[in-house]
């Protein structure tokens, strides 16, 4: 995994792995294995609770460098329970992520705004 010269900083995943993601709460999951194939696609953060237990494993897409002058944001993904929702993530990642490639309908099943980022009209 490396950026291209031109591409600078690329997309980062934040990994939810404390009280409910990549626990034993969330059964059929290999969480270790699961990290180790986003590192593969990007640079992977874990952080300790996101607080969004009722959407775990939860992994956060941080845009890269070119994606955030495209306008992306972040995309929360929740659920992420699976071997095929972990490679629809690397897939996404390795075309570009939020502002460079678009968002694959697959993966609009996942995404969820967090409680304390909703707006105060509920959307």
């Amino acid at each position: 995994m490396s950026a291209t010269p031109d591409a600078g900083v690329p997309c980062r995943l934040v990994v939810c792995r404390d009280c409910c993601c990549g626990s034993p709460k969330v059964t059929g999951v290999d969480h270790a294995a699961q990290t180790e194939r986003l590192r593969e696609a990007a640079p992977v953060r874990v952080s300790d609770c996101l607080d969004v237990c009722d959407q775990a494993n939860v992994v956060v897409v941080q845009p890269s460098a070119a994606g955030r002058a495209a306008g992306g944001r972040p995309v929360w993904l929740g659920l992420v329970n699976d071997p095929a929702a972990t490679e629809d993530v690397v897939s996404w990642v390795r075309q570009g992520g939020p502002g460079v490639a678009p968002l694959p309908d697959i993966l609009d099943l996942y995404v969820f705004t967090p409680l304390a980022r909703r707006r105060s009209d509920g959307s």
